[in-house]
């Protein structure tokens, strides 16, 4: 039997392949689970995607079921609720950033029609298919992700560096990023 060849990350476990197989890479135009990408990246910065994603069901049921408009009239005492929250990485700044970013994002819905409008402008509506043969090749950052990170700040987005935009680009499918021998390289290519 031949061998499953797939990208391999730090800390893989069975949620990791499971992301991996199933969502990672994959093109996304759902706004609603584009703001769901936006709110664990936010939270990512500075931590492992191990660490955010063994925690993701505690954040859907923290914010709202990732609902932009609810999270936009979260107030102090959701903030401290929040802080006290052990199933949430208890951040103060991500957690404002959240409110804000929830804001933010609404703002663009209402001026592009869409937030998936919005946020694929950057690629030009397709995926950038990169052709990455090892791990190594990989890159933390790109001009598309520049140049998100720069206009989303001039928006009022928060924790939106370059790195956390390109992670956010990975993950909703703007980039493929998966090792050519990887088996889902021509599987997401097909998307």
């Amino acid at each position: 039997m031949k061998k499953i060849e797939r990208c391999s990350w730090p800390g893989e476990d069975e949620r990791m392949i499971a992301y991996h197989d199933h969502e990672w890479g994959v093109p996304c135009h759902d706004d609603k689970k584009l703001f769901e990408y936006v709110v664990l990246d936010t939270f990512q910065a500075g931590l492992s995607w191990r660490t955010i994603l063994h925690k993701r069901e505690n954040f859907r049921y923290a914010f709202a079921d990732f609902d932009a408009k609810k999270i936009t009239r979260f107030g102090a005492r959701d903030v401290a609720r929040l802080m006290k929250d052990v199933g949430i990485v208890r951040n103060r700044q991500k957690i404002e950033a959240t409110i804000k970013n929830a804001r933010a994002f609404l703002a663009a819905q209402k001026e592009f029609g869409d937030f998936d409008r919005y946020i694929w402008q950057f690629v030009k509506g397709k995926t950038i298919k990169n052709k990455w043969k090892l791990q190594s090749h990989l890159r933390a950052h790109s001009k598309e992700s520049d140049a998100m990170s720069k206009d989303m700040k001039s928006r009022g987005f928060a924790f939106v560096g370059t790195t956390i935009c390109h992670a956010f680009m990975q993950g909703a499918g703007l980039i493929n990023d998966h090792l050519v021998s990887c088996f889902r390289y021509k599987e997401v290519a097909k998307k």
